[in-house]
């Protein structure tokens, strides 16, 4: 029987860079720092390195900086614009800083951007692997993400385990681009969701319905998850602090149709839905949490223009 070799992770000695400490990525990286990683990070905004550096990771002046002392370099970067300025790609800079280097993106960017970055970052001697995560704000925090990657399979084996402290899981999906396809396939169901559970929490209280009654009939169901068990009492209490921001399940609702429409492919709940979070982000609530798609829902009912006393007595 013929062995398998296991594929080593970073050294322990090695540093890892870190690049993009937003909403999303500080917490990311201050696991990888409790769990003993060793690293240099960089962040736009300076002030957001400061929780690193007193876990003991080293803060870099710039991105080359990162880049002279780690050899796996995370980019965890807002969009394409953001990265392909970071990165310094389509300027003499960028070979010189990714040559010998394995790059991962774990930001949500596009597919075919994507794979053009991957061929970039080839052509200069480099490797690349994109690594998006599914989960939020809170799932972040408690190194529960799930991270679906994408690359070649020795260079996806070989980034796996640095993952460990910030994803439950890291599910392999193939060439680079399929992983990105494959967190689109999983926001579909999650923005669509999301925005159904909102209609019926409005369903409920227009019916003069206890929502905590509400919550527990969910709860006690087959429909109970980790989303419903943390977005129905935001709804229930009208808590619209940012887990994920409505702003981004727009933008991503958007960047899924686009995807579905190149394809052939029809999404009609998944354009509904968009269309909602739009209606949200016009009513102010770009930066409020997803769940303040409830507003656009809210906005709609009362533009009927009739208000008959319907709800149930409570």
């Amino acid at each position: 029987m013929t062995h398998r070799a296991q594929v080593p992770g970073p050294r322990p000695e090695e540093e890892v860079g870190f690049v993009g400490l937003g909403g999303m990525g500080q917490p990311m990286a201050l696991n990888l720092a409790k769990a003993g990683t060793r690293l240099v990070v960089w962040n736009r905004s300076a002030e957001r390195a400061e929780p690193l550096r007193a876990l003991g990771a080293s803060v870099a002046a710039d991105v080359d900086e990162v880049f002279a002392h780690a050899r796996i370099v995370i980019v965890m970067l807002l969009n394409e614009e953001v990265t392909d300025a970071v990165l310094g790609r389509g300027t003499p800079g960028f070979a010189k800083r990714v040559a010998g280097h394995v790059v991962v993106s774990m930001g949500s960017v596009e597919p075919d951007y994507s794979r053009a970055l991957a061929a970039d970052v080839v052509a200069a001697g480099g490797r690349f692997v994109e690594a998006p995560v599914s989960g939020s704000k809170k799932p972040a925090e408690a190194g529960q993400l799930v991270a679906m990657l994408g690359g070649a399979p020795d260079t996806a084996a070989e980034i796996r385990p640095l993952l460990a402290p910030m994803c439950r899981e890291a599910l392999f999906c193939g060439a680079v681009g399929t992983a990105l396809l494959m967190k689109l396939a999983v926001n579909l169901y999650l923005c669509t969701m999301l925005a159904g559970l909102a209609e019926a929490v409005h369903f409920a209280d227009r019916r003069g319905l206890d929502l905590g009654m509400f919550q527990a009939a969910i709860g006690s169901g087959p429909m109970a998850s980790d989303v419903t068990r943390v977005k129905i009492p935001m709804l229930r209490e009208r808590d619209f602090s940012v887990q994920a921001a409505t702003s981004d399940a727009l933008a991503s609702t958007r960047l899924i149709v686009n995807e579905a429409r190149a394809a052939g492919v029809s999404s009609p709940l998944l354009d509904l839905s968009s269309e909602l979070y739009g209606e949200s982000v016009d009513l102010g609530n770009g930066r409020l949490d997803m769940v303040s798609v409830i507003k656009a829902i809210e906005a709609r009912t009362d533009a009927l223009g009739h208000s008959p006393d319907v709800r149930a007595t409570r």
